[in-house]
């Protein structure tokens, strides 16, 4: 009797697939013909429809998986790299603060130095920490377990290390090494005392917006073929525009006033880098990448 009533069941379930199937081929057969399209006009408009949320989240998720399963030096040695180019973004935004002077629109200007370093460290593909919040996170989504966990951890402490270890030795630099006149070394210490009036609880809010944008860029450079260059410059301009605050960039500019000694080491840790660094992991793996996985689980 049961043996009878399962297939019964399959059979009702497979009639079912079947009238669904079938009414899918008429509507597409209505529409083809409703165009008048030829197959290979069809053809082309399969190719510019954009990429399904489920597509994007497989790319970001296999991404994620290749990063997990990288070796501590490739990881190290990439994050250093990383870490090192994010400085550039602190010089170009100094630079164009020393010479543009007082015009309407200033800021706007200043902020395009910011996508500096994003774009060698995106080119390059360096490991920077802000992407992997989101990246490495969705592998751990798709299939939870202990093991990935123990390989998400591993990854944002190696990245992390290089990231500040990099842009540190690059601060540095920039106060010993004369590259400068004394201008331009006012603008760096005037872009780290702007950063560093706001308090820790501004650090951690903005330092949210950041995360969540930053994995906003990295989910619109999976989608698009094209612009990709013009997606980093908007989105990373729009944070410094902002001022919404980035653990490794905020970094070059907070470890500029420690090394020259007008911020004190606890200051940096605990009024900057912590309430920055926890804003952007929940900005970016907490809020964006936790909604775009919800996401796609609700359409499967």
């Amino acid at each position: 009797m049961s043996a009878n009533s399962n297939s019964k069941t399959a059979a009702a379930t497979a009639s079912s697939k079947r009238a669904r199937q079938t009414g899918e081929d008429d509507s597409q057969r209505q529409s083809n013909a409703s165009t008048g399209l030829s197959p290979n006009e069809k053809g082309e408009v399969e190719q510019k429809r954009p990429p399904k949320p489920a597509v994007l989240h497989e790319v970001i998720r296999r991404e994620g998986e290749h990063e997990l399963r990288r070796t501590l030096a490739a990881l190290a040695f990439s994050s250093l790299a990383a870490g090192l180019s994010m400085g550039f973004s602190m010089v170009a935004c100094a630079l164009l603060h020393r010479y543009l002077g007082d015009f309407p629109g200033r800021a706007v200007v200043e902020s395009l130095g910011y996508s500096v370093g994003f774009l060698i460290v995106i080119v390059a593909r360096q490991q920077l920490f802000s992407e992997n919040t989101m990246t490495a996170v969705l592998p751990l989504m798709s299939a939870p377990s202990w093991r990935k966990f123990g390989q998400l951890l591993r990854l944002w402490g190696v990245v992390l290390a290089g990231n500040l270890v990099g842009v540190a030795l690059y601060a540095y630099g920039l106060l010993h090494l004369d590259q400068f006149d004394a201008a331009t070394h006012t603008s760096f210490r005037d872009l780290g005392k702007e950063l560093m009036q706001n308090s820790p609880w501004q650090m951690f809010t903005k330092g949210i917006l950041s995360g969540w944008l930053i994995a906003t860029m990295v989910w619109m450079l999976a989608a698009l073929e094209q612009s990709k260059l013009a997606i980093v410059i908007f989105m990373t301009t729009f944070i410094a525009l902002g001022g919404f605050p980035h653990i490794i960039v905020g970094s070059a500019e907070s470890l500029y006033l420690v090394f020259s000694g007008e911020l004190g080491g606890s200051g940096y840790v605990f009024d900057f880098a912590l309430p920055t660094l926890a804003g952007n992991i929940v900005g970016g793996s907490f809020i964006f990448a936790l909604i775009s996985h919800a996401q796609v689980r609700s359409d499967r």
